[in-house]
């Protein structure tokens, strides 16, 4: 393995202002030794820190969905959170040149998804790190987050980074701690920033040939009538089994008149994201996934 070296890392919290333990976590890593590695620095950011104060998910609009880059190239941009991620992609990026070589953020879900780590981007480090990761924590579900697209186009915080991944773990709801949620997620991050000294120094263990992970698809809404007003919601069978598959004809939506809206599609998928609150603005049910495979790139 030819090691690129790491020097700069980067862990964020209150990206999204109602999602404690990001939060919770960064303060109090800012007190101790845990983010501490010999091999590189670490930088501990908070985010939005107005949408923090407030205890909402934002305040003008989605953090999360601002940097892309013509988005972060856009001066007529400037609501909160449009204005608060050019501060950022300067601070960690900017991007496409960043000055952090690894960006690491942590959100948490209302859906059922356990700890995952999600990639947006494909290549020889996140392949390894993923493999590292699920291995030492076998619970862990790895979620392939549109890889194809070019980084430019990725509209995530953490794609300010020359790399970049987002711890996600739930269920837990808006503005809610819990102890398992919270202890996953510093788990999963100590196991990342592991990792990252090991492939510093070239020490990574012996690790599988292959694991099993998840790729994105495409998302869902749930269903409306003609005049756009929502009219069933997620099945009870889909409810709360991410990562769970789902087959063609399975029950998918119920509808409020007691209907069963099932699911058409042709092959076997994985939804994810499912019945996510933050996503009911926009009517959204769930992400589905289908099944991908990483290979060790050592083997």
């Amino acid at each position: 393995m030819t090691t690129d070296r790491l020097t700069n890392v980067a862990i964020v919290g209150g990206t999204h202002g109602n999602e404690l333990a990001g939060i919770y976590l960064i303060n109090r890593w800012q007190h101790n030794e845990f983010s501490r590695r010999d091999s590189f620095n670490t930088q501990l950011l908070l985010a939005n820190t107005k949408a923090m104060s407030n205890n909402r998910r934002y305040m003008d609009s989605d953090l999360n969905r601002q940097f892309a880059a013509k988005c972060l190239n856009d001066m007529s941009l400037t609501n909160y959170e449009q204005s608060r991620a050019k501060v950022i992609n300067q601070q960690l990026g900017p991007k496409g040149k960043p000055k952090t070589d690894l960006v690491i953020d942590l959100h948490n879900t209302t859906s059922n998804m356990g700890p995952t780590l999600l990639i947006p981007q494909r290549g020889e480090f996140y392949d390894l790190l993923a493999i590292y990761v699920r291995h030492h924590m076998p619970e862990a579900v790895i979620f392939l987050d549109e890889d194809h697209k070019p980084n430019d186009d990725h509209h995530l915080l953490c794609t300010t980074g020359r790399y970049g991944v987002i711890v996600e773990v739930g269920p837990v709801p808006q503005g809610v701690l819990k102890h398992r949620v919270t202890e996953q997620m510093a788990r999963m991050t100590s196991l990342i920033l592991d990792f990252v000294e090991h492939y510093n120094l070239g020490s990574l263990p012996e690790l599988p040939n292959e694991i099993g992970a998840f790729r994105y698809l495409y998302s869902l809404t749930l269903p409306v009538d003609d005049e756009g007003r929502r009219v069933g919601m997620v099945h009870m069978s889909v409810e709360g089994n991410d990562f769970k598959p789902l087959s063609p004809g399975s029950p998918l939506f119920a509808t409020f008149d007691g209907e069963t809206i099932r699911y058409t599609g042709e092959k076997t998928v994985y939804p994810t994201f499912i019945n996510e609150a933050a996503y009911y603005d926009n009517n959204l049910a769930m992400s589905l996934c289908e099944a991908a495979t990483i290979l060790n790139p050592l083997k």
